[in-house]
């Protein structure tokens, strides 16, 4: 939604996604392209541009949050981040982040970690660091199309704390096929001795129109039964919450305060900037809540306009129906549960009865085991361990009771 008006307040996250990869893997379903070195420049120039005409939409206060996903940033040749930090340093308020108030993330795969990059990111305020380790297993990592050496990832994590970073996380994926709980068992083992303070283990999800899903279609592989996959979740909470690592969210574990800010900023529903293709932007203008999505497709990225923004292929403008469906299903994932007060009130004002079929459609939920007794007295919706593993369902449940 190019130059679409002013927030109401300002905007403290930003999001920067880099299209490129090494390798497609075969279970990833956001947008990359495989690297040629051919185009980052170009890129980066027009990714610069798009940061400065969204700059103003930023102002007012620092930022407090910046990721840079992809894609693999970390392949982004050092003399382009250079470019790219010091346009982010220009345009936007970074006092809170280089204060050490805030976090900015950067998302690396182990084989394009080196002394160089750690040194030019830590110069340009990147303060935290997420590696795609996904496994430990050779065999696991075969069966993903991850091609990295899995014993880089100790070495990668090393370069960047020795560089000055601290804060760092470790990406895994359980319910790979072939996965036993007992290989799972040795991930987690894997994770806790790197020393990271924040782990996010996913359970591999089959999205439509990736290799992977076409594989399971063509019958290559047989996915991990049910009973397992509920196994492996359990035992990733009694590993990490036994390793000092509380879980604050359904695929989320950390230390006490290095949970991911800029991820909770999502959960929580608030308002985010987001540049480069394929990123997912969420700001509240004068008439309520606006999303929207850059094209997919980095040639018409390339493009832009002449004020510098990119094309929007999706927008969806205010809808306080499907806001309060997204804070519902968003929040759920936390530890902290929802404000059961400010989400009846929230469906209240959209809708006569719509509190009373929902606080209903809670109750049961409660009645059956899905949502915490002990925190709905203190009115907060938090889901049970039994909840978490329904968590889809529950959301669908009280959705339905906004009619």
């Amino acid at each position: 939604m190019a130059g679409g008006g002013a927030a109401e307040s300002a905007v403290r996250s930003l999001y920067i996604h880099m299209p490129f990869c090494s390798h497609k893997c075969h279970y990833c379903d956001f947008y990359s392209i495989v690297d040629t070195q051919d185009r980052q420049a170009a890129f980066t120039a027009r990714l610069v541009r798009e940061l400065w005409a969204w700059a103003p939409v930023a102002r007012g206060a620092p930022l407090r949050t910046i990721f840079v996903g992809g894609g693999t940033p970390s392949l982004l040749r050092v003399e382009l981040w250079r470019d790219v930090l010091g346009a982010l340093r220009e345009a936007y308020d970074l006092s809170g982040i280089e204060a050490g108030e805030g976090e900015f993330t950067v998302e690396c795969n182990p084989e394009s970690v080196s002394e160089e990059l750690v040194e030019a990111l830590v110069a340009g305020g990147v303060n935290r660091v997420s590696m795609g380790a996904q496994s430990f297993d050779r065999r696991h990592l075969k069966t993903l199309e991850r091609l990295h050496n899995p014993e880089n990832v100790p070495r990668a994590h090393e370069i960047v704390r020795s560089g000055g970073i601290r804060r760092t996380s470790i990406d895994l994926i359980y319910g790979v096929p072939g996965q036993t709980p007992e290989h799972w068992d040795a991930d987690l083992s894997a994770a806790i001795a790197i020393g990271t303070e924040h782990v996010s283990c996913y359970n591999l999800t089959y999205e439509p129109a990736t290799a992977m899903t076409a594989r399971l279609a063509r019958g290559e592989f047989t996915p991990v039964d049910e009973d397992a996959e509920i196994a492996m979740f359990e035992m990733t909470s009694a590993r990490l919450v036994g390793a000092g690592l509380r879980r604050y969210e359904i695929s989320n574990y950390a230390r006490a305060g290095a949970e991911c800010r800029h991820n909770l900023a999502y959960w929580r529903q608030e308002q985010w900037l987001a540049c480069g293709p394929s990123g997912s932007a969420h700001v509240r203008l004068g008439d309520g809540h606006h999303r929207w999505k850059n094209t997919p497709r980095l040639d018409d990225y390339l493009r832009g306009d002449d004020a510098g923004f990119a094309q929007a292929d999706e927008h969806e403008g205010p809808d306080e129906k499907r806001a309060l469906v997204e804070r519902i299903m968003t929040g759920l994932r936390l530890a902290e549960g929802l404000d059961a007060a400010e989400v009846l009130a929230r469906a209240g004002a959209i809708e006569e009865g719509a509190a009373v079929r929902l606080a209903a459609r809670a109750e049961h939920a409660r009645a059956v085991g899905h949502l915490d007794e002990g925190e709905w007295t203190r009115g907060r919706w938090v889901l049970t361990t039994a909840g978490l593993l329904v968590c889809n369902g529950v959301v669908r449940t009280l959705a339905r009771g906004l009619g």
